[in-house]
């Protein structure tokens, strides 16, 4: 009778001539097109991460832009433990405005004893989630600074600005420190920029899609300014931010101006 012959199977053999085991057919192998598959997927994901990668990064960019990665309101944001102690119990009820105040507002509302506002003058149509949800709850407004502010007068302990007197044209200077000193029971903080060479590029906001350049005006036309407003310049008040800023070794890069509001 004759044997039916099966496929042949090769042996591998080990230096002592003894087989070492089968070697597996081809067909037992991955199918080509599962293989094609398998690659199809892998090339998606990763140019999937990679979009992604690109989506975060143009995300952070434009909220680090909204939450005051540079002007005068970032160094608001440094130099809150300043204000606390030069101020203390006058930073219970605070006010801010300018540029990103959400980042201001969303700093200050993390002290257990302090109660922040916001006024935002410019538009905040890219401004991220944390902030359109403190304009929700009514901590920060949208509001055009020109014209009076929609609070009582002498409603905050401390009132601070930063970015913003700096794009007013003196026709509406003078009435809008007017009202900022109005809202301030105590004091009044306002940060602006230092005076540039005329050939440097100066900041510029957003209001209604158009740009609105900033004027920067220097510590001996401001001290004009708050004599002609009969605003009183609070040395006091300014020698204790020197002191609690060279502390911690804080140096601002705009004026500081230190003022008490109208009694």
């Amino acid at each position: 009778m004759l044997r039916r012959q099966g496929t042949p199977t090769t042996r591998f053999k080990g230096h002592d001539g003894s087989p070492q085991g089968p070697t597996f057919h081809p067909k037992s192998g991955t199918s080509p097109s599962l293989f094609a598959a398998l690659v199809l997927l892998g090339a998606f994901l990763f140019i999937g991460y990679i979009c992604r990668s690109l989506d975060s990064s143009k995300d952070n960019k434009k909220v680090g832009k909204i939450e005051g990665d540079s002007g005068c309101t970032f160094d608001v944001q440094r130099a809150i433990p300043v204000l606390k102690k030069t101020y203390r119990d006058n930073m219970r009820k605070v006010l801010h405005v300018g540029p990103d105040t959400c980042s201001v507002v969303s700093q200050l509302i993390r002290e257990p004893e302090i109660e922040a506002w916001g006024v935002e003058p410019y538009d905040i149509e890219d401004a991220n989630t944390r902030c359109k949800n403190l304009v929700r709850k009514g901590l920060v407004r949208v509001a055009d600074i020109k014209f009076p502010l929609p609070y009582r007068a002498k409603s905050f302990s401390l009132v601070v600005v930063s970015d913003a007197v700096d794009y007013l044209s003196p026709k509406y200077l003078n009435k809008t420190i007017q009202d900022l000193a109005r809202t301030s029971a105590q004091h009044l903080v306002i940060f602006t920029g230092y005076p540039i060479h005329s050939k440097a590029k100066a900041p510029q906001q957003m209001k209604l899609g158009q740009p609105v350049k900033s004027v920067i005006r220097s510590k001996r036309w401001w001290a004009r300014f708050f004599i002609q407003t009969s605003l009183e310049e609070n040395d006091v008040a300014a020698m204790k931010f020197k002191q609690a800023a060279s502390e911690i070794s804080y140096k601002p890069k705009c004026q500081v101006f230190h003022l008490n509001s109208y009694h």
